[in-house]
């Protein structure tokens, strides 16, 4: 399943997650988080539309994301679609995720 970027967030969007695969109800998620925006390092190195991008996936991926990494590690070596995809440990979260039942 392939992670299109989207510029702004969808309010009360709904459909398949692109990580899991289930269909919920999306989050938006940065792939870059907001907190780190306004550090010199991003403000070099990426343009406020990079910054601002992101994806939207359910909230049990969101969740797991976060959980098994700061903001600083995304921020830095987890910030496209494919190097959330590619994350081992990322890939058994979606993978459990994708066999639970909708909450």
């Amino acid at each position: 399943m392939t992670l299109r970027i989207v510029k702004q967030r969808q309010r009360g969007a709904s459909g398949p997650c692109p990580l899991c695969g289930r269909t919920m109800p999306l989050t938006y998620h940065h792939l870059i988080p907001k907190k780190l925006h306004r550090r010199t390092y991003f403000k070099k190195h990426y343009t406020r539309e990079s910054l601002a991008s992101g994806i939207m996936i359910c909230r049990q991926c969101h969740d797991g994301i976060h959980r098994l990494y700061s903001e600083m590690h995304l921020g830095r070596y987890l910030n496209t679609p494919e190097l959330l995809q590619e994350d081992p440990a990322l890939q058994r979260h979606f993978a459990w995720v994708s066999r639970q039942r909708r909450r």
